[in-house]
């Protein structure tokens, strides 16, 4: 079967600022790749990613550090004849994706989970999946890729209250426990 004939599904993450939730953790599971669209918080967050499938993250406008060094402001992933752009902030986009040939832009920062179309382009916001901004849902998003068609889905994910940022974990617990009423809100972007 040839690449594009395969469904990939890729998880989408951003905002985690050092804090790697379990629910996180488990809606992204049975992902073949995972992109982090900055404000990472530490190279522990990346590893842990790393568990669940070979990561692709950009550098955040919190990201300091020796750790954060080596992740770029930028990258471009082609996966099942889409191409993704992913950076941080989305203000500081200084090119036409259209133009570029990217199908979907990923961004972070602002911490609003999001799925726009503009001149045949999707933009993603995954939102937060890090500690709590305000009451802004927290959430993680997944690409959905076939026959070089993209669908993306926001996945709010049902999280304890209060939110502290002293619950980094260390193990993950059994998915059950952890995503019973996530809200996932399917969207297809435009055929590549």
């Amino acid at each position: 079967m040839s690449r594009l004939g395969r469904a990939h599904t890729v998880g989408v993450i951003a905002d985690t600022h050092g804090l790697l939730r379990p629910e996180a953790a488990v809606a992204l599971a049975g992902s073949e790749l995972i992109v982090h669209a900055g404000d990472v918080g530490s190279a522990e967050v990346l590893d842990k990613l790393r568990e669940i499938a070979p990561v692709v993250a950009v550098r955040g406008n919190n990201d300091k550090g020796a750790w954060a060094v080596a992740l770029p402001a930028a990258a471009v992933v082609e996966i099942g004849g889409v191409v993704l752009y992913v950076l941080h902030d989305l203000s500081e986009l200084d090119l036409d994706p259209a133009a570029a040939k990217f199908h979907v832009v990923i961004a972070g920062h602002s911490h609003r989970p999001q799925i726009d179309h503009r001149n045949g382009v999707m933009f993603l916001n995954p939102g937060s999946a890090g500690p709590r901004r305000f009451t802004l849902p927290v959430a993680v998003a997944r690409l959905h890729v076939h026959g070089g068609r993209v669908r993306a889905e926001i996945v709010e994910l049902v999280v304890a209250a209060p939110d502290h940022h002293s619950d980094r974990i260390d193990t993950l617990r059994s998915p059950a426990d952890l995503v019973q009423g996530s809200l996932r809100r399917p969207e297809w972007g435009p055929k590549g």
